[in-house]
């Protein structure tokens, strides 16, 4: 699953805070993060990692809203006084919220509220359990699709066709619904998005 969780961040993103100066590059990449981590945990197996949480692979620790409270925490903490960096950093921890609605992961309480519910994930063992993404099986198809276009319509309801615009957002994660003046984002607006 790829399409999915990052056009379903993207769109849910821009249509609560609307910013053009978020960074939605930090979040698409962070709307992954928790399939990718306790994917490699399971497929790696840390084995220290996981005989102390009684993990062994499948949805784990990035699946639980905890880890992103803790994560939210930490970069406020980090960031203390220093507003643009958090601003930026923010995006890592919506994206992981955004990961675990558009997974399902409320759906298994136990994982979904660890270490609260207690350090053992239940039902993991050495060879692990699926991540919800793989528990999906086919349905995953037509999520990816769906996904596939919202990313299309992404790119044109931003008019990422634009070198501007797409330079913006490959340099700095910033996506404008502003008009474009004889194809190009006004000077003093450009301007405006990149200082930031």
């Amino acid at each position: 699953m790829l399409f999915w969780f990052i056009a379903t961040s993207i769109w849910s993103v821009w249509y609560v805070f609307r910013d053009p100066k978020f960074d939605y590059r930090l979040l698409a990449i962070a709307s992954l993060i928790p399939d990718v981590l306790d994917g490699l945990v399971g497929l790696v197996g840390f084995v220290g990692f996981a005989g102390i949480i009684g993990f062994g692979g499948g949805a784990g620790p990035f699946h639980s809203v905890v880890t992103s409270v803790v994560v939210l925490f930490g970069i406020m903490l980090a960031t203390f006084g220093r507003r643009p960096i958090r601003q930026r950093l923010l995006a890592i921890p919506i994206g992981m919220f955004m990961h675990l609605i558009f997974d399902g992961a409320f759906t298994d309480a136990k994982i979904f509220w660890w270490p609260l519910t207690g350090t053992n994930i239940p039902g993991t063992n050495i060879l692990g359990t699926p991540l919800p993404s793989l528990e999906r099986g086919i349905w995953n198809i037509p999520l990816e699709i769906i996904g596939g276009f919202a990313l299309i319509i992404a790119w044109r309801y931003f008019s990422l066709s634009d070198a501007s615009r797409r330079r913006l957002f490959l340099g700095k994660g910033k996506l404008s619904r502003d008009k474009l003046r004889d194809g190009k984002l006004s000077d003093t607006k450009l301007h405006d998005m990149t200082v930031n």
